[in-house]
């Protein structure tokens, strides 16, 4: 039932589209007789009816198709009717030669027509061919090199028919076309047929096809030849006519010869009506010289070219009358000769340049009509491309400049060549047709026949990837296989299909639609059926999209980036000025003024953007004003006004093109930006950009290329960093013309598939949790990415995987919250500080093992840290304990020696427990044993103990001390080994210094005369000495020394603030006054709390500029001295007397010399007894005190007396200064180690603050040392031999001196005992110099020997 209602009706619908497409229900219709009339159709007609007829299947469709058969059969009769009436100009050669012509075009494919400048085979080849009945069928295509020859010889042949452009004649070119319905002949450019063979493959339009001038051998022509080769098997019925000057017409003729063998037939015709005489003056003179010697010698003087010619022409005018053309390689050439030839002043002579360069105007000056002789100066212009009129003379220098493109460089080279054989006759012909022609060659003729014989064909000195692209695009297979005449070097095509491949035109073998392959190809294939080789090409969305543009591909490279960067508008502009010549001129008689008129439209950073800017003024001007004043204005402000139609015509078609392939122009809405403009031009330029290093102006281009910014150019003055040049030519030096600033970063985007990228110094990033390596990117050999930071893992990673997991897990430079890791850590840390503590290596297992732990567990993805971020999240949940370690497989089995009694954490001193850590890496800082101590507990820490280190380290300590004994006392103590581990054994630790309990335990053991200071700790190595450490409040060290004093010493400030910190409340800002009600009595001692430790603290007094304060200090020793600085300095704010006062009365004598007192005269010295007196009378007092109650009483005690004693001391003091001041006065008159020895003797007694150091009790002996000073002065004068000894006995006990307190603490070596020696050397001297003064003690060098002894 399912069955039967499914779908109800659609089988009889089916049967009756079945039924009509059925063969034996159509009436059957015999084609064959309408496909036979299809020979008196065109060839383009027939191939289209065939389409329809094969396609045709009822009898309706095939008789209206054998309808528009016959039409276009009538057509093609009235056509043939139709054709005008031929008659040949009997002065021409072709003309007399038409009959052989034309039975050879009959009896053959291709003819070759071999015909000098002049014989009229471009004009009446074609009526030739008309004559014949060709050009009825099809076209006859009629080539020429050039749009002013297509346009010219299509209204010659037209005017000699007759007819006017458009009928029977008609010609096409770039910009123009005016071909008809009925045209026969079509004039047309190389490039015009070039584009048509990509909508017509077989040129079915067409039934002959004449390639005029083919002896150019331009890249076209060469082209079209091979193509043309290929398709006459697949077209019988197309006729190809070869027409070439004398040049090798028979490579012509070769290339096309049938599979016999047998070349084409060629035709010569002359075109010589008159001789040409060649004289050869080359540019060199030879002179007769005759020595001195008698000998004869010849001399060979080279000419300046220049010379050359005017002489050349001086010689051609004495001839006759008659222009004379002259041959340059240049312009500059051009130019430096009209200057010399206007120097002559020849009477009724014009001197005109032609070049490519000229204005139109100027170019035209010489084909007008004239009456005085004109002197023609022209590049090679002339030579084949147009024909000078009413030559009559030619002078050849003999060189041109030659475009090579140097497959080194991938520049195009203008190099200055010599001439071939071909191209000097050309020049020679281009007299001899109006009269009797003289050639001059300014070259000898032995230098004409050594040159080659013919001109390279512009295929072979060219890049070649506009012709690769094409073949690739019409599938033409192979470019080596291609057919060329003379085929391309290899390097050639290699180079051309690399720049396609830079274009990103060309599809890798695995992609044949996708991106470009950098890969070396020499073949090709396009997108269209054809002839497939082993090495062909596909071309990419890009590079078909490129092949259908019609300019260089770099050009049209830039039109689809500008595409996708929405700026196809402005670089359509700039491409259309890139491919044709610059339409603004620069006349020769006013360059200044061009140049002024055309710097409006500059841009300091861009020549690309002048063209906008020109193109945006002329666009407002062409709509403001009228087609005859906008030529007028053109001509004003020296621009162009043909090249500027020219410019507009191609805008015009480019943007056909843009809208044949389907753009949308509404993206570009909006005014792109410069850089849009920019990137979009780079993309067709990327083997054209340059960097500049340092401050010159010369750029490194691809290639190592050197060149400059071409003068003409907008930044030439201030070239930037970096520039791309639309093009770049070696002429006298390598210049980029048409240049703009770009940024490195777009070509790395544009360019990342021609990018050679170089990685160097991989490392690891903690930051990144990545390996990372420095990535040096270079296109062609200019640096594009330098020192990049970049991920490893990108470029090798399996040795990225490496890295992650021997630096992140293995050595922990990894910041994470993973907690195996944290847990591993601790582990391994354990197990090294075991390590550190035995000293010794070996313990712990290495990395190699715990690497191989890891490798064999991750997963070969784990290249990163975020990789294996996302993989340990998975495998984490599964199984949380895969990656963690096992304590015991750490360590090896031989650690049982390191334990914690030999090896503790903590060091006690006091009530103090300080934290201990060990580190086994000599020549570190902290190598051994440190000792960790916060900061606020420095201060209180005691040097004892230490000596001993740790009972582990004790056994290499001792034997280390042995070590340093000097060799008579060690030699009584060795093996050192054998006495450290007995002396051990019977020493107590750290009941005394360790170096006294060793010297006693060896002299016990039997060593002889062993002493503690005989161990030289200075040469025991670091990690047997302590290290002190301070940490913060989060353990991290701050500061470390071996030698505490001196940490202690260099900390002091910091300790003092951290204890002050500690205190807190304890301490009190500054008052004015001290009472009971602010800072009260000051307490001894504070207790506080560092890192749950209890420390004892110090209060004390401080003196400051506000008055005074408490503050609380580390030790008690800096307690009692802040206290004894501060009770002394409250009492001298209040204890005062008048300088005056305390001088009044004094003899004169004595007032000068406290006045010359010199440390700041009567009042230094007034205020150093005040000082003193204070001082004295407070610690008599019983002072310094804590309560302010006891200050009072203090004060009052002590500044009653102050007066008196200060005066007293005043005047005790006044007494010697008068000897002090004679003493000062001989000594400044002599010089010598005695001098020295009496200056230092006087900066002892008296320096600054003399009375407060020294106090009065040695300073009332100071005349006497001075007396003694002055008795010395007098003895010396007589005997300085004496004086010299007994000051060698006075320098013997100071050094004895200098070298105990070497060897005192630094603390002690400023004690009272250490002042006290210091005055008996005093005495000393009195003794040995001035003995008949007495001294106050007995004394000795050997006393004051015995005294230093006791200091301790």
């Amino acid at each position: 039932m399912s069955e039967h209602n499914e779908n109800p009706g659609r089988a009889p619908r089916s049967g009756q589209r079945r039924a009509r497409r059925s063969p034996d229900s159509r009436p059957h219709v015999d084609k064959r007789p309408i496909y036979a009339r299809l020979d008196g159709v065109t060839f383009a007609e027939a191939r289209s009816f065939r389409r329809r007829l094969k396609r045709a299947s009822t009898p309706t469709a095939i008789h209206a198709i054998a309808e528009d058969i016959e039409l276009a059969r009538l057509r093609v009769e009235e056509r043939r009717e139709s054709m005008p009436e031929i008659t040949y100009p009997a002065s021409l050669p072709v003309s007399a030669r038409r009959d052989d012509i034309a039975e050879a075009i009959e009896n053959n494919q291709v003819t070759v027509i071999a015909g000098e400048t002049g014989s009229g085979k471009t004009t009446q080849i074609p009526k030739i061919l008309l004559d014949l009945g060709r050009g009825v069928l099809g076209k006859i295509g009629h080539t020429q090199p050039r749009r002013l020859a297509a346009r010219t010889v299509a209204e010659r042949i037209a005017d000699e028919l007759g007819e006017k452009i458009g009928g029977h004649v008609g010609y096409a070119i770039r910009f123009d076309d005016k071909v008809g319905r009925d045209t026969c002949v079509k004039l047309m450019t190389d490039g015009i047929l070039l584009a048509e063979i990509q909508r017509d493959r077989l040129l079915l339009e067409y039934d002959t096809i004449i390639i005029d001038e083919a002896h150019e051998r331009s890249l076209n022509i060469d082209f079209l030849l091979g193509y043309l080769k290929r398709l006459l098997p697949k077209r019988p019925d197309l006729k190809v006519i070869i027409t070439s000057a004398t040049i090798d017409p028979e490579r012509f003729a070769e290339h096309f010869a049938d599979d016999d063998g047998n070349p084409a037939p060629i035709i010569e015709v002359s075109g010589r009506t008159y001789p040409v005489e060649v004289r050869y003056r080359p540019l060199v003179v030879e002179e007769t010289v005759t020595r001195k010697n008698g000998q004869i010698e010849t001399r060979v003087t080279d000419i300046d070219q220049i010379d050359g010619v005017v002489a050349a022409c001086r010689e051609l005018m004495r001839e006759g009358d008659g222009d004379i053309l002259v041959f340059f390689s240049g312009e500059r050439e051009i130019r430096e000769a009209a200057e010399a030839i206007e120097g002559q002043n020849w009477r009724g002579v014009e001197v005109l340049p032609l070049f490519g360069r000229l204005s139109n105007a100027e170019q035209h000056r010489v084909f007008g009509p004239h009456a005085s002789r004109r002197i023609v100066l022209a590049t090679n212009i002339a030579e084949t491309s147009l024909t000078v009129p009413g030559i009559h003379y030619v002078v050849d220098t003999g060189t041109a400049r030659i475009s090579r493109y140097s497959t080194r460089t991938k520049v195009q080279r203008l190099p200055v060549e010599p001439v071939s054989q071909a191209s000097a006759n050309q020049r020679s012909g281009r007299c001899g047709r109006v009269a009797d022609g003289i050639a001059i060659r300014l070259y000898s003729e032995e230098d004409f026949l050594s040159r080659p014989e013919f001109t390279d064909p512009e295929i072979q000195r060219t890049n070649l990837a506009s012709v690769i692209l094409q073949m690739a695009n019409l599938g033409l297979g192979d470019v080596a296989a291609f057919p060329f005449i003379d085929a391309p070097d290899h390097k050639a095509i290699r180079d051309g299909v690399q720049l396609l491949d830079e274009l990103g035109a060309l599809a890798s073998a695995d992609d044949k639609g996708g991106t470009s392959s950098s890969k070396k190809r020499t073949g090709t294939r396009g997108a269209h059926d054809g002839d497939d080789g082993d090495g062909a090409l596909s071309l990419t969305p890009t590079g078909r999209e490129l092949a259908r543009i019609p300019v260089d591909p770099r050009l049209a490279r830039m039109l689809v980036e500008a595409h996708a960067n929405g700026a196809l508008k402005p670089v359509t502009v700039i491409v259309a000025a890139l491919s044709l010549q610059d339409v603004r001129e620069r006349p020769l008689e006013k360059q200044a003024q061009a140049d002024q008129a055309h710097a409006r439209f500059k841009d300091t950073t861009s020549d690309f953007l002048s063209y906008l800017k020109l193109w945006e003024h002329l666009r407002e001007k062409r709509a403001e004003l009228s087609g005859n004043q906008f030529r007028k204005m053109c001509q004003r402000e020296f621009l162009h006004y043909m090249r500027v139609r020219e410019w507009q015509d191609l805008i015009r078609q480019l943007n056909q093109v843009v809208a044949d392939l389907g753009w949308n122009w509404s993206v570009d809405g909006n005014d792109p930006s410069p850089d849009a403009i920019h990137q979009s031009l780079l993309a067709g330029l990327l083997s054209q950009i340059g960097v500049r290093e340092g401050e010159g102006k010369e750029f490194t281009g691809t290639r190592n290329t050197k060149f400059l910014v071409h003068p003409s150019s907008s930044l030439a003055k201030k070239p930037p960093r970096w520039v791309m040049a639309a093009e770049i030519v070696e002429t006298s030096r390598t210049f980029a013309r048409d240049a703009a600033r770009i940024e490195p970063a777009w070509v790395e985007k544009l360019a990342s598939h021609l990018l050679k990228h170089q990685y160097s110094e991989p490392h690891w990033s903690t930051k990144r949790g990545a390996a990372m390596a420095y990535q040096k990117s270079t296109l062609y050999g200019v640096p594009v990415v330098v020192d990049r930071a970049v991920p490893y893992h990108r470029v090798d990673p399996a040795a990225a995987r490496e890295m992650f997991i021997r630096h992140a897990l293995v050595d922990g430079e990894w910041t994470t919250h993973h907690k195996f890791f944290a847990d591993n850590r601790a582990k391994l840390e354990d197990a090294a500080r075991i390590e550190d503590k035995a000293r010794r290596r070996g313990i712990v297992v290495d990395d190699d093992t715990l690497y191989a732990f890891y490798d064999a567990k991750i997963p070969h993805t784990a290249t990163t840290a975020a990789n294996f971020d996302r993989w340990w999240k998975k495998t984490s949940q599964s199984d949380p304990h895969l990656l963690d370690f096992d304590p015991n497989a750490l360590v090896n089995p031989d650690s049982h020696d390191v334990d914690a009694a030999a090896f503790p954490d903590l060091w006690q001193q006091g009530t103090l427990d300080f934290q201990l850590s060990y580190r086994f890496e000599p020549g570190a800082d902290d190598d051994g044993v440190t000792l960790h101590v916060p900061v606020p507990l420095l201060a209180g820490l005691r040097d004892e103990g230490f000596d001993w280190l740790v009972p582990g380290l004790r056994q290499e300590l001792v034997e280390s001390l042995i070590r340093t004994l000097p060799k008579a006392s060690r030699r009584s103590v060795v093996p050192a080994p054998d006495f450290a581990a007995r002396a051990l054994a019977s020493m107590t630790p750290y009941a005394r210094p360790l170096r006294e309990s060793l010297a006693d335990a060896l002299r016990q053991l039997g060593g002889s005369g062993i002493n503690a200071s005989d161990f030289d700790v200075s040469k025991l190595p670091p990690h047997l000495r302590f290290n002190f450490a301070t940490v913060d409040r989060r353990g991290k060290i701050t500061d470390q020394d071996r030698d505490l004093k001196a940490l202690q010493k260099r900390r002091a400030g910091q300790v003092t603030t951290a204890v002050a910190k500690a205190a807190g409340s304890s301490q009190h800002a500054a008052v004015k006054e001290w009472t009971a009600d602010n800072l009260g009595a000051v307490p001894e001692t504070v207790e506080n709390t560092v890192d749950g430790q209890k420390v004892t603290a110090y209060p004390t007094l401080v003196a400051t500029k506000d008055g005074i304060a408490v503050k609380v200090v580390p030790t008690e020793a800096q307690a009692k001295a802040s206290l004894m600085t501060a009770t002394l300095t409250m009492l001298l704010r209040e204890c005062t007397v008048q300088t005056t006062a305390m001088v009044k009365g004094l003899p004169l004598q004595q007032r000068v010399a406290v006045d010359a007192w010199p440390h700041g005269g009567a009042e230094g010295l007034v205020e150093d007894c005040r000082v003193t007196v204070v001082r004295d009378r407070m610690i008599d007092a019983g002072g310094p005190v804590r309560d302010p109650a006891e200050y009072a009483t203090l004060r009052d005690t002590v500044k009653p007396q102050v007066a008196g004693q200060v005066r007293q001391l005043v005047v005790g003091m006044a007494k010697a200064l008068p000897a002090y001041h004679r003493v000062v006065s001989q000594l400044n008159e002599w010089e010598g180690p005695a001098i020295d020895d009496m200056r230092s003797q006087l900066a002892f007694m008296l320096p600054k603050g003399a009375v407060a150091r020294h106090g009065w009790a040695n300073l009332r002996h100071l005349s006497r040392y001075l007396e003694a000073m002055e008795i010395r002065l007098a003895d010396m004068a007589l005997d300085p031999d004496r004086d010299a000894e007994l000051e060698d006995e006075v320098t013997e006990v100071k050094e004895y001196l200098d070298k105990r307190l070497a060897a005192l603490p630094e603390g002690r070596r400023k004690s009272a005992a250490v002042r006290d020696i210091g005055w008996m050397i005093q005495e000393l001297r009195v003794s040995l110099f001035a003995q008949r003064l007495g001294t106050a003690r007995t004394v000795s060098p050997q006393r004051v020997k015995k005294a230093i002894d006791k200091l301790r």
